[in-house]
C-alpha cells in the first residue's frame, strides 16, 4: 500500500469520528465565513487525503501549461496571463506558469468579496511568490493597493502581467512589484504599514522553504493582518511540516470546499486562512 492509500485509509477513519464529534468552525480574521479549526497538523492531513483524495482528480483542470497564455474574467475584466512553459525545464523554477491552486485562490476573492465575506476595497494587500501575478491582479480589480513580491529573477514576468493587464485608467486599485526573499528583511514599502492581507498560492513546496516562509508571515502579520494561502495537495509529509511550524505561531483555518467560488473548486487544491496568535 502506497503512503497515499494509507492517507487515504486513516483519514477515512478521522472523518468517521469527526460525524461523531462535531466539527469546531470558527470566524479567523477579516473574512466573514465561517472555517474549520486545524487544531492537529497530522490529523489535518490524514482528513485531507482521506476527505478529498486529490490523487484521483484530474491535474491541471483550470490552466494549460503549454499555453503561451491564460485568460480569466475576474470582477468585470479580462485578464490576459503571460506564460513562459520553456522556464519549466529550470529545476526550481515553477512560477513561470499559472497551477490550479492560483486560479481557485483568484476566483475565491471574487466570490468572497461578491458574497460579502472579504472587503478588500482600500486595503493594502501583498502576495508572497506571485509568480505570473494573476493573485495579485484581481485584488487590485477589487480596489486593493496590491505589492506583488518575489525572487529578483522571477521579476521580468511578473512586471510584464501587471503593465499588460493593470495600466489602465480605469482599475479601482493599484500594483507595485518589488523582490522578496523569504527570511530577508523586506523593504519598507512593504513593512509600512502592515499589510491588511497576505495571499499566496502554491508557497508550500519545500521543507527547506518553511522556515524562511514562517518568519516572513510573522514579519508581514499585525493584529488587523488576514493571511490567505492556497496550495495544492501534492506532497503530505511538506504540507504537515507547514502546518506543524505555523501552529506555534497562527491559529489557522481550513475553508470547506462550498465556501469557493462554485466554478472553481478542485479536491486538488485546499485554501487556509491564518492570523498571528495573540501574544501572551
Amino acid at each position: 500500500m502506497s503512503k497515499s492509500e494509507e492517507w487515504c485509509v486513516a483519514g477515512k477513519a478521522v472523518i468517521e469520528e469527526e460525524e461523531e464529534e462535531e466539527e469546531v468552525r470558527i470566524k479567523v480574521g477579516s473574512y466573514g465565513g465561517l472555517v474549520k479549526l486545524v487544531e492537529d497538523a497530522s490529523e489535518e492531513v490524514m482528513l485531507l487525503w482521506g476527505l478529498e483524495q486529490p490523487t484521483f482528480s484530474k491535474p491541471n483542470a483550470f490552466v494549460n501549461q503549454s499555453s503561451l497564455t491564460l485568460s480569466l474574467d475576474a470582477f468585470g475584466h479580462s485578464l490576459s496571463v503571460l506564460q513562459s512553459p520553456s522556464s519549466l525545464i529550470t529545476p526550481g523554477v515553477t512560477g513561470s506558469v499559472m497551477w490550479d491552486s492560483g486560479i481557485v485562490l483568484s476566483k475565491f476573492l471574487e466570490h468572497a468579496v461578491d458574497t460579502k465575506c472579504l472587503l478588500l476595497q482600500g486595503k493594502k494587500v501583498v502576495e508572497l511568490g506571485s509568480g505570473c501575478g494573476l493573485v495579485g491582479c484581481v485584488a487590485a480589480l477589487a480596489g486593493s493597493q496590491v505589492i506583488l513580491t518575489d525572487l529578483p529573477d522571477r521579476l521580468r514576468l511578473l512586471n510584464k502581467n501587471v503593465d499588460t493587464n493593470l495600466r489602465t485608467s480605469n482599475i479601482p486599485g493599484s500594483a507595485l512589484v518589488t523582490e522578496l526573499i523569504w527570511g530577508d528583511d523586506p523593504d519598507p514599502e512593504i513593512l509600512d504599514p502592515l499589510p491588511d492581507y497576505v495571499l499566496g498560492s502554491d508557497v508550500v513546496y519545500s521543507e527547506e522553504a518553511v522556515g524562511d516562509l514562517v518568519a516572513t508571515l510573522q514579519q508581514l502579520c499585525g493584529k488587523q493582518t488576514t493571511i490567505i494561502l492556497s496550495g495544492e495537495l501534492r506532497n503530505d509529509e511538506i504540507l504537515e511540516y507547514f502546518l506543524e511550524a505555523a501552529m506555534g505561531c497562527f491559529v489557522i483555518g481550513r475553508l470547506d470546499q462550498s465556501e469557493l467560488h462554485p466554478e472553481y473548486r478542485s479536491h486538488r487544491v485546499v485554501v487556509y486562512i491564518l492570523v498571528k496568535k495573540p501574544e501572551e
